[in-house]
């Protein structure tokens, strides 16, 4: 895997893995459910993924807005391609909401409803918290 990917806790925070791309929990939670869809290649420009990739990306699109939708009941989901750190092609998924989220005694607001999300703002998961909530999306989401 390549070194974007990693840094998002590859694979602890691994929910599903395609042939081109993997879908991650974010440990940096900005809303209830982020997420990062990374490519699997070392491109760093988003033209230089093979056209595979382009199709099986409607795949997982579908599988996140699919299980975000049950999971967190998201009123927007916003993907954001920032490759500015972590260049890689990823992106951040963020769920959004309007109204305050929970889960496992924690509170998740989206600070930055209803302008762009708020990036700064993010709970971080522990990796006991990371374990919990994958194995949620796991158990619970397909």
């Amino acid at each position: 895997m390549n070194p974007t990917i990693k840094k998002f806790g590859y694979p602890a925070t691994l929910l599903r893995e395609l042939e081109h791309w993997v879908i991650l929990l974010r440990p940096a939670q900005v809303t209830l459910g982020s997420l990062v869809l990374a490519a699997k290649s070392d491109a760093i420009a988003y033209g230089a993924l093979p056209s595979e990739a382009f199709v099986e990306q409607a795949e997982a699109i579908a599988w996140i807005e699919r299980s975000l939708k049950r999971f967190v009941a998201y009123e927007r989901v916003n993907y954001l391609m920032l490759m500015m750190v972590d260049p890689q092609v990823h992106f951040h998924v963020i769920p959004r909401y309007s109204k305050l989220r929970q889960w496992n005694g924690l509170e998740f607001r989206d600070t930055g409803w209803p302008g762009p999300p708020n990036l700064a703002s993010s709970v971080s998961l522990n990796e006991e918290q990371i374990r919990a909530l994958v194995m949620e999306f796991d158990t619970n989401l397909d």
